[in-house]
């Protein structure tokens, strides 16, 4: 393919703007665009033709088992794509759409296969940012949308990472910014008798519960943390990040579970060794530590500001430059549980102290 294009948004866009419209002819010829949402930058291509999603996964190296995620303008657009809404699922549109929320429900069979891994239910989403919102109403196309990355790395959060994964590769990426929400949005399914959390994301479990009550968390979710079993043992994933390993930093990633001087302890160790460190740590923690080389990605007190950064911070540190990652761990409450269930799926360690 030939060099990506990229377009730089510097203003609030509309779907008239020249690189939307530009953006919008690719994807209406069947070629992939990566764009900024509010959680992350996402690859998009014409759900509704499986030429055109393969290359999706082509791009990515991403196999084609994993479900993706329909990315829409509007409510409206909802019913031309699944069989039913049901009433906790229109509660939840009312409240977190347009937003950082995915909504598992029964397919009608518009989708393509290759987007639904051949499941009978499909992902639809809403983005909130001005960017996607441009872009989706100027090709008037439901875009099946993972993150704009190779399968495995971490998702992209800026345009630079966008390009550093995909350059060559997709023909087309609309530089809108960096991202705020920094995770990706939250998987709920809707199509059992009470609505399932399949990924954490950037709506928390307690804001869902505040609109339609006691939500369950899937199994192989809850297990281990969110890590699941080295074979990846899940029949069908229902939703992305549920079954492959994901958003994995260069160098290993060792997760730090204890007191300050705990993480120091494992530092020292680790530079006595003669190894290099990385360490992602908070704004709190590395006030405490003694070592060079820190990514700071935010304060404990601010959940929201660590999962804005963790991306980038976990793309900070190459191979080249160090042999370990030490990253400490996050309280799992709000969207700490989003957190930490990408820290579990990233990395290859976890030590604790006590």
């Amino acid at each position: 393919m030939k060099d990506t294009k990229v377009w730089k948004i510097e203003q609030t866009t509309s779907a008239t703007d020249l690189a939307i419209r530009e953006a919008s002819a690719l994807l209406e010829q069947n070629e992939v665009v990566a764009f900024p949402t509010e959680t992350v930058y996402g690859l998009g291509a014409n759900a509704k033709e499986a030429d055109a999603v393969d290359k999706i996964f082509r791009a990515k190296g991403r196999p084609s088992d994993n479900p993706l995620i329909v990315h829409i303008a509007d409510r409206v657009q909802v019913d031309d794509y699944v069989a039913e809404v049901p009433e906790v699922a229109e509660k939840l549109l009312a409240a977190f759409t347009p937003g950082p929320l995915t909504l598992i429900l029964k397919s009608n069979g518009t989708i393509a296969d290759n987007v639904t891994a051949g499941l009978p239910s499909v992902g639809v989403r809403i983005p909130d940012h001005p960017v996607a919102q441009a872009l989706l109403r100027a090709c008037r196309l439901p875009l099946a949308a993972p993150s704009a990355n190779k399968s495995g790395r971490p998702s992209p959060t800026t345009a630079d990472h966008v390009y550093e994964d995909l350059q060559g590769r997709i023909a087309g990426l609309l530089d809108g910014g960096p991202t705020g929400v920094g995770v990706e949005s939250t998987v709920v399914d809707c199509t059992g008798e009470m609505p399932i959390i399949l990924r954490p994301g950037g709506i928390t479990r307690e804001q869902l519960e505040e609109v339609v009550g006691r939500i369950m968390v899937d199994p192989a979710l809850a297990a281990a943390n969110g890590k699941l079993p080295e074979n990846g043992d899940v029949e069908k994933p229902r939703a992305p990040g549920m079954k492959y390993t994901h958003y994995a930093p260069d160098a290993p990633l060792w997760l730090v579970d204890g007191a300050p001087s705990f993480m120091q302890t494992q530092i020292d160790a680790q530079l006595q060794a003669g190894d290099k460190i990385g360490i992602i740590a908070s704004k709190e923690l590395a006030a405490e530590l003694d070592a060079d080389n820190i990514n700071i990605c935010g304060s404990r007190n601010n959940l929201s500001e660590v999962a804005a950064h963790l991306y980038d911070a976990l793309r900070s540190f190459k191979k080249s430059d160090v042999d370990i990652i030490l990253c400490e761990t996050f309280p799992e409450t709000g969207v700490g549980q989003a957190i930490m269930n990408r820290l579990h799926k990233a990395a290859t360690k976890k030590i604790n102290q006590f």
